[in-house]
């Protein structure tokens, strides 16, 4: 496939130019050089990409993902970091598997108002500890 101008990898890849632009400054790509005032592109840089979106998704900070693509175009993927990240995500997937669950059981709940269901009073108090993820704010005024 050759070189490809900024525009090219952008419409291929899905991104705007912009996204290109600062995944360049944080060294995450970088062009073989320019076309006129266009950037261009080895082939290289759509595998790159992919890899780009993939460690976001996953959950890496793009610091994390630039040391993973390494600076040879090999990328250099700590297999340890990469369960870590799993294992963080299967904590995450059963969270929300458990609170999917309560509020289903809220939805079908026979009991006469939430307030009186026993699952539901759960949920406020998960809520309330911050086990959700969620941290309620203190009042103007209350000390922390």
């Amino acid at each position: 496939m050759g070189e490809m101008d900024i525009a090219e990898v952008g419409r291929r890849a899905g991104l705007p130019a912009s996204t290109l632009r600062f995944y360049e400054e944080k060294g995450l790509i970088a062009p073989l050089g320019r076309r006129g005032l266009r950037r261009v592109y080895g082939a290289g840089v759509l595998q790159r990409l992919a890899l780009i979106a993939l460690g976001r998704v996953a959950g890496f900070s793009l610091d994390d993902i630039r040391a993973m693509l390494g600076q040879e175009g090999a990328p250099c993927i700590d297999r340890a970091r990469l369960a870590a990240q799993a294992d963080l995500l299967e904590a995450r997937i059963r969270h929300l598997r458990a609170l999917r669950d309560g509020l289903r059981h809220a939805a079908r709940c026979p009991a006469p108002s939430h307030l009186e269901c026993a699952t539901f009073q759960r949920l406020l108090a998960a809520a309330e500890s911050g086990r959700l993820g969620v941290r309620r704010r203190a009042p103007p005024g209350a000390s922390a």
